[in-house]
C-alpha cells in the first residue's frame, strides 16, 4: 500500500519538476511513511511513497524498473506468488520478493491484458519506454484510488485529491452536480465525477491509456448477466467456503503483521474466525469500538465470542472520548478530502487509530459483504416486490409478516416496509435513486435523471439488479472511499476479503434464496460459516456495522460548534427551506439530523477550497 503520484509536462522537467513532485509527494506521506523515491525522464515524472508490506528490502523500492517499463503501483496482487511461478516456467527472472515486480512481468507478457491475471486491488501507472505510452489501470471494484487531471497534452495522477492543490498550473473548479448528489445521495463520487469538475478518477474496472495526448479509457471486467446456476445447497456451501477460504489465505501474504476490524457483526466476524482457525498457532489483533452512556453502543460482549472461541485473538477496545471526537474532527474531514455524508466513517477513523497505536500495518475488514448478499433492508423491499410481481403474492405477505415479527416492527414500520416494496415493483431503481435524490424538496432546479444515471444491469432478478447497483454505483464504492482515507491516515493497509472477484462472480450467479431465505439475509454466509463462528453472531438479525451513536448526539454533544459555522447561500438550494429545515432541528427536530449533517459537512468543504 502505497501512495502514487506524476505527471507528463514539458514546463516541469529537470530540477523543476522533482520540486513539484516533492511537494505532491508531501502531502500524502501518510499514504507511505517508509520511504519516497523519484523517476523523471525528460517531461515524465512518477513519485511513490512506500509503505512496506511484501519485501521490506530496498530492492522493492518504487518507482521500480523491468523488462523496459517504470512502474508506480498502489496495492496488492494478492496471488503473485502464483502468477510468479508460471512467470518463471516462461524463462523471467526476479530480483525481488515483491508482488510489484511480478506486475511489471506480467505487463511485459501481457501488455494492457496483464490486469486480466490479477487478483487483488491496485491503481498503478506504468511508463512504457519503447511504446512511449503511460498504460494506467484500477482495480474491479475501485478499493484504491486513482484521479487524474488533463490539460491539452499534459497529465497528472495521484492517489488523493489534495495532491492537485500543489500543482500551480491547475485551478479546482468545483463540481456544482457532485454537490448535490453528495448531499441528497451520500456519494463521495459518480462515475468518473468527483467534486472538482477538472479533476476526474479512473472507474472501477477500467484502464486508462495517455500516448502522445490522447487518453483512451477501457473496460476490461464486469460481472455476466446470466440466468442463475442451478446448484444444491450443499454445493454451494462447499463452493463458498472454498473462495472465502482462499481469499483469506491469500489476504495474509504480507511480511508485517496483520489485524482484524471487529464490530461483532457477521461479516467481520466471519473473516476473524476464518483467520483464527486457517492460522491457529498464529495471534490476531482485533479492534473494536463502543460508546457507552446515553444512546450505548456496545458491540464487545459479541466480540469476546470469539475471542473466547479462539486463544490466538486478541481483542483491543476503544471508546472515543468526547474530547477526542471534538479534537479529531478537522484531521478526519482533511483526510477523507470530500464533505462526509454521515457519522460512522468517523467511527471508522477511530478503528484505524487503535491499529495504528498497536504497531499493525494491515487490517482486514468486511466490506462488500452487504452489497453482495443482501444485508441491507433495502434488498427485502426487491425481493418483496419480486413476490408481488409474480403469480404468487402470498409469498410476499408471508415474507413481510415473517419480518415484521423477526424485527419487531411497530404498526407504522410494517406499513413502511410495505409500502416501499410495492414502490420497487412500480419504479426502476434510477427512478427509486431520483426520488430520495429530490427528499425534503430542497433543491432549487430540477436535476436530470441522467446525472444519476444507474448502470444497466438486466437480470431476472430485481434482487441481482438492486446489488449490482450497490456494488457499483449506489453504495460501497462510496464505503470504499471512507475506508482507504481512514485506513491511510494511520499508514495502514485495509484489505477487504469479500470483493476476491472470483468470490463476486460465484455470488452473483447464485439464485436470490442463497442470499435472503426468510428473515435471514446473508444465508450462504451464515450457513458456510456456522461451524467455526460462535452461534449468537450467526443467528444475529440485526446490523452495526461501524457503530456510532448516531448524527443527533454528536451534533449535539461534541461537534456541537460544526452549527454555528457561517452558512452560504447555494445556487442550487432553496436557501429558506434550508434555513427552515436547522431552524427546526435546532428547536429539537432530530428527523433530518442525517441531512444536518451532510449541509454543514458540505458548508465547511466548500469553505476550505
Amino acid at each position: 500500500m502505497c501512495g502514487i503520484a506524476g505527471f507528463i509536462d514539458n514546463q516541469y522537467t529537470g530540477t523543476k519538476g522533482k520540486d513539484l513532485m516533492g511537494k505532491v509527494l508531501q502531502s500524502i506521506k501518510h499514504r507511505g511513511p517508509d520511504g519516497s523515491h523519484i523517476y523523471q525522464q525528460a517531461d515524465i515524472c512518477l513519485g511513490h511513497n512506500r509503505l512496506s508490506i511484501i519485501d521490506l528490502s530496498h530492492e522493492a523500492d518504487q518507482p521500480m524498473h523491468g523488462w523496459g517499463s517504470t512502474i508506480v503501483f498502489n496495492g496488492e496482487i494478492y496471488n503473485y506468488l502464483e502468477l510468479k511461478k508460471n512467470l518463471e516456467l516462461d524463462g523471467y527472472t526476479f530480483k525481488t520478493q515483491s508482488d510489484t515486480e511480478v506486475l511489471l512481468a506480467l505487463y511485459h507478457k501481457h501488455g494492457d491484458q496483464c490486469v486480466q491475471y490479477c487478483a487483488g486491488m491496485w491503481a498503478f501507472a506504468i511508463w512504457d519506454h519503447q511504446k512511449q505510452i503511460l498504460f494506467c489501470s484500477r482495480d474491479r471494484f475501485g478499493i484504491k484510488p486513482f484521479y487524474y487531471h488533463r490539460y491539452g497534452d499534459k497529465f497528472y495522477f495521484g492517489s488523493e485529491l489534495k495532491i492537485f492543490q500543489n500543482i500551480p498550473q491547475i485551478q479546482l473548479q468545483i463540481n456544482e452536480d457532485q454537490c448535490i448528489r453528495g448531499l441528497q445521495l451520500g456519494w463521495t463520487s459518480y462515475k468518473s465525477e468527483t467534486y472538482y469538475s477538472n479533476i476526474h478518477q479512473i472507474e472501477p474496472a477500467h484502464n486508462l491509456i495517455w500516448q502522445n495526448g490522447q487518453i483512451l479509457h477501457s473496460k476490461y471486467w464486469d460481472i455476466a448477466q446470466s440466468s442463475p446456476i442451478q446448484i444444491s445447497e450443499e454445493e454451494a456451501i462447499s463452493q463458498f467456503r472454498h473462495l472465502f477460504d482462499q481469499s483469506i489465505q491469500q489476504h495474509m501474504r504480507s511480511d508485517v503483521s496483520v489485524g482484524s476490524c471487529l464490530s461483532g457483526g457477521l461479516d467481520s466476524s466471519a473473516i476473524v474466525s476464518s483467520v483464527a482457525s486457517l492460522y491457529p498457532f498464529s495471534a490476531l489483533k482485533t479492534f473494536t469500538i463502543y460508546y457507552t452512556g446515553d444512546n450505548a453502543i456496545d458491540e464487545r460482549p459479541f466480540a469476546r465470542l470469539l475471542s473466547e472461541k479462539y486463544p490466538n485473538v486478541e481483542s483491543h477496545y476503544m471508546e472515543p472520548s468526547e474530547a477526542s471526537i471534538r479534537e479529531s474532527y478537522a484531521d478526519y474531514t482533511t483526510a477523507q478530502d470530500v464533505p462526509i455524508g454521515g457519522s460512522s466513517p468517523y467511527s471508522q477513523y477511530f478503528v484505524m487509530r487503535l491499529a495504528a497505536e498497536n504497531g499493525i500495518k494491515v487490517v482486514l475488514d468486511g466490506q462488500g459483504s452487504d452489497e453482495l448478499m443482501a444485508g441491507y433492508m433495502h434488498a427485502y423491499y426487491r425481493v418483496i416486490g419480486s413476490h408481488l410481481r409474480s403469480t404468487k403474492p402470498w409469498k410476499a405477505l408471508s415474507l413481510w409478516n415473517q419480518l415484521s415479527r423477526a424485527q419487531e416492527y411497530s404498526l407504522a414500520k410494517k406499513w413502511e416496509v410495505l409500502g416501499k416494496s410495492l414502490l420497487s415493483t412500480l419504479l426502476s431503481e434510477q427512478d427509486i435513486t431520483a426520488l430520495e435524490l429530490n427528499k425534503g424538496k430542497v433543491l432549487s432546479l430540477d436535476f436530470p435523471k441522467q446525472k444519476i444515471a444507474l448502470a444497466p444491469f438486466p437480470s431476472q432478478s430485481a434482487l441481482n439488479t438492486f446489488l449490482y447497483q450497490s456494488v457499483f454505483q449506489t453504495s460501497l464504492s462510496h464505503l470504499l472511499h471512507f475506508e482507504d482515507r481512514n485506513s491511510m491516515r494511520f499508514s495502514i493497509e485495509s484489505r477487504v476479503p469479500f470483493l476476491d472477484h472470483r468470490l463476486v462472480e460465484f455470488l452473483f450467479s447464485l439464485p436470490d434464496h442463497f442470499k435472503i431465505r426468510g428473515t435471514d439475509t446473508k444465508y450462504i454466509l451464515r450457513q458456510s460459516l456456522a461451524p467455526i463462528l460462535p452461534s449468537a453472531i450467526t443467528l444475529r438479525k440485526d446490523k452495526k456495522g461501524f457503530v456510532t451513536p448516531g448524527e443527533v448526539k454528536w451534533l449535539r454533544g461534541p461537534l456541537r460548534s460544526i452549527l454555528d459555522q457561517p452558512l452560504t447561500d447555494l445556487p442550487y438550494l432553496k436557501n429558506s427551506k434550508v434555513r427552515e429545515i436547522i431552524a427546526q432541528y435546532q428547536n429539537g427536530d432530530n428527523k433530518n439530523a442525517r441531512w444536518i449533517w451532510r449541509y454543514f459537512a458540505l458548508q465547511d468543504w466548500l469553505h476550505k477550497q
